[in-house]
């Protein structure tokens, strides 16, 4: 008997009680599970505080801002790490980079893999942020893009704007996303490590996350 057979006559033994004619929403699933681990009245500026230190924690690099300064931050930041290039998406905020002198480039169906790879940076924003997991969700809306556009270069800067779109749990997060767009969790850096825990940055992703609070 082979592994798979051993499964399936698991199952089969396990559903032996349950009549055929029972269809999966014929009964209801209990969902008394946690929906958060923060306490009880946690205020939207501790979800930030959370936010900000679980994400520098899984080595992403941290700043906060308000409009005011946005623009002007966004433009050290691609100085900072000697970007000639900043690639944006269709439905990003002018005003976000009018500071910046990088070249920009624009989110094309046509631009093949090479091309991105050559372009020194991109700017996006975000769907969600996730407090207690320090996880920034893309669901390929206007001011974030298609998905290889925060795979492909090297350097992803992301803005999100708080508090509004800080959640405290990956339960929360499920509740403002709509499960049909094609949704990129992102927790830090793009790493891995080898069977000697090797830690290797820049292979699944941008080698470098900087990730910008904004208040709004």
């Amino acid at each position: 008997m082979s592994g798979r057979d051993v499964v399936l006559a698991r199952i089969r033994r396990a559903l032996t009680d349950v009549p055929r004619s029972e269809a999966p929403d014929d009964v209801p699933v209990p969902r008394s599970y946690e929906r958060a681990h923060v306490p009880d009245g946690e205020t939207s500026d501790a979800l930030v505080d959370l936010l900000a230190e679980n994400l520098a924690d899984y080595r992403a690099l941290v700043h906060r801002t308000d409009a005011d300064g946005l623009p002007t931050l966004l433009r050290r930041l691609l100085l900072e790490h000697g970007s000639e290039t900043v690639l944006v998406p269709p439905g990003l905020p002018t005003w976000w980079l009018e500071s910046a002198d990088a070249t920009r480039v624009h989110d094309r169906a046509a631009s093949t893999p090479a091309e991105l790879d050559a372009v020194d940076s991109v700017v996006t924003g975000c769907a969600v942020a996730i407090a207690e997991t320090g996880t920034i969700v893309l669901d390929g809306g206007p001011d974030q893009g298609r998905r290889r556009i925060t795979l492909i270069p090297d350097h992803h800067v992301c803005v999100v704007r708080v508090p509004d779109q800080v959640v405290a749990s990956v339960p929360r997060a499920l509740e403002r996303l709509d499960p049909t767009r094609p949704l990129t969790w992102i927790s830090g850096p793009s790493a891995t490590s080898d069977i000697e825990l090797d830690r290797v940055e820049g292979v699944h992703g941008p080698r470098t996350l900087e990730v910008v609070l904004l208040t709004e």
